[in-house]
């Protein structure tokens, strides 16, 4: 639903997606990626192959949170899309010196590909204007459990945010205390299904979410899907969707049962390393969703009519 969002936004030009393994394996998030483009008549974004390990050791249980291709009761279309050439750790080190100081970097996922690009070049801070981070929790009625992002790789996280500490553009980083409060429920599946019409794009997201509801509701959730990805990818785009406070992130390294655990020092006595994520209109988050995903599924499915030209671009 993040890609989504993004491909649909006139305000974002996609140069690279960078995969790695989490949930699934890497093949499979590659493989989503990939159909998802095609799904998207999107034109040709490379995507990278990154890491399916962290730093150091393997990752823990895979979580079927998200179904075992991590789409839920989706399915793509198939596609003769292929991956780039360069692994994902370089592809992110070729587009920033690319770019330098134009490129947005989203990380959705484990921070690992990143941190390996980072060892390449330890410039990258200054190369990117601005990184938005999905990870972590920092409020006081989060689990006190790692978020799964940081606690998968968090060598990974920690290099990260040691890198950007004390520079003048901190990361903004939406933790879990921040995406919780932005939750899809069926009524707003049901509005954005009413924006776009019949839709075989408005059709896969309501196949994935409706696991991610029933995920949700088994973990005593309730039947909602929080949007963290989403969110951060509409964060961005556009910073000001949320409110931030500089703060210096700690990551717990030790083997230990709270390994990856987040900690923020907002004290000012130490150098910050991120803007941490602490006020969000949902309601605000969900309208730009709607007016934007509605519009470019209907796009896509008028596409698709017979004797209708294909426009990637659309």
């Amino acid at each position: 639903m993040a890609l989504i969002y993004l491909l649909a936004s006139a305000d974002a030009e996609l140069v690279g997606i960078a995969c790695t393994g989490g949930n699934i394996h890497v093949a499979q998030v590659c493989a989503n990626n990939l159909g998802l483009l095609e799904l998207c008549c999107a034109p040709n974004i490379p995507v990278f192959k990154g890491a399916d390990d962290p730093l150091r050791g393997r990752w823990p249980q895979r979580s079927k949170f998200h179904g075992d291709k991590g789409l839920g009761y989706a399915e793509l279309p198939p596609t003769d899309r292929r991956l780039a050439g360069r692994d994902a750790a370089a592809a992110w080190v070729a587009a920033a010196r690319e770019h330098p100081g134009e490129l947005i970097g989203l990380v959705t996922g484990p921070l690992t590909n990143l941190a390996l690009a980072l060892r390449a070049e330890p410039a990258l801070p200054t190369l990117l204007r601005r990184l938005v981070i999905m990870g972590g929790a920092f409020g006081a009625d989060t689990d006190p459990m790692a978020e799964w992002n940081i606690r998968v790789d968090p060598e990974a996280a920690s290099a990260v945010f040691a890198a950007w500490a004390g520079r003048q553009q901190l990361p903004v980083v939406c933790g879990l205390d921040l995406t919780r409060r932005v939750a899809m429920t069926p009524d707003i599946l049901a509005g954005l299904a009413a924006a776009a019409g019949p839709s075989p794009l408005v059709r896969v997201i309501e196949d994935a979410v409706r696991f991610y509801f029933e995920s949700h509701q088994a973990r005593g959730h309730g039947y909602v899907a929080f949007m963290h990805d989403p969110l951060a990818a509409a964060v961005a785009l556009d910073p000001a969707l949320v409110s931030t406070r500089a703060a210096t992130v700690d990551i717990e390294l030790a083997d230990t049962a709270t390994r990856g655990v987040t900690a923020a020092d907002r004290s000012g006595a130490r150098k910050p390393n991120a803007l941490i994520g602490i006020g969000v209109d949902p309601a605000a988050f969900f309208d730009r969703f709607v007016e934007r995903v509605g519009p470019f599924a209907r796009r896509l499915s008028a596409l698709r009519q017979p004797g209708t030209a294909r426009d990637p671009r659309a």
